[in-house]
């Protein structure tokens, strides 16, 4: 037998519980139990001024989980699906930008571990850095194994 049916504002307070979410993911979830008379942007608001939802923690959470496995491209997409945008989108991917090389070395390590040898080879490893989000450029880098001379411009 199943215990009594969930209020709306016990339903977003579950689903907070498990992790963090995003405003409109949250809205989403929660449209389909409202019932007539509920208004779910008052309870987002609600929520909000409470600090039980924060656009800062789920971003910060998002690009905790993403950030060792996808590039800057992917987690910028990934965070304006979840309506996140403006100047704190910027912020985001100023931060990221400093460490993408080294993630993608890292990623590139880890699936693949040596360089190509052929143009064959060369190319697929391209392809699962660029399908993973990283940029062309970071791909190139951690290709070659040289993230710590990513930032570097005093070589040339």
């Amino acid at each position: 037998m199943r215990g009594p049916a969930l209020s709306l504002k016990g339903r977003a307070l579950r689903y907070l519980s498990m992790r963090e979410h995003s405003r409109l993911e949250l809205g989403r979830k929660l449209a389909r139990y409202a019932e007539e008379g509920d208004d779910v942007n008052a309870l987002l608001d609600f929520l909000e001024k409470n600090n039980w939802l924060s656009q800062e923690r789920f971003c910060e959470s998002l690009l905790n989980r993403r950030s060792a496995r996808f590039g800057n491209n992917r987690i910028m997409a990934e965070l304006q699906s979840h309506g996140v945008n403006g100047e704190a989108l910027a912020g985001l991917k100023a931060g990221l930008a400093d460490s993408e090389a080294a993630r993608a070395s890292d990623v590139w390590r880890r699936k693949f571990g040596t360089v190509a040898a052929d143009a064959a080879e060369r190319s697929k490893q391209m392809r699962f850095l660029l399908q993973r989000g990283f940029s062309q450029r970071a791909a190139r880098v951690a290709m070659q194994g040289l993230e710590e001379t990513f930032g570097d411009h005093d070589d040339a």
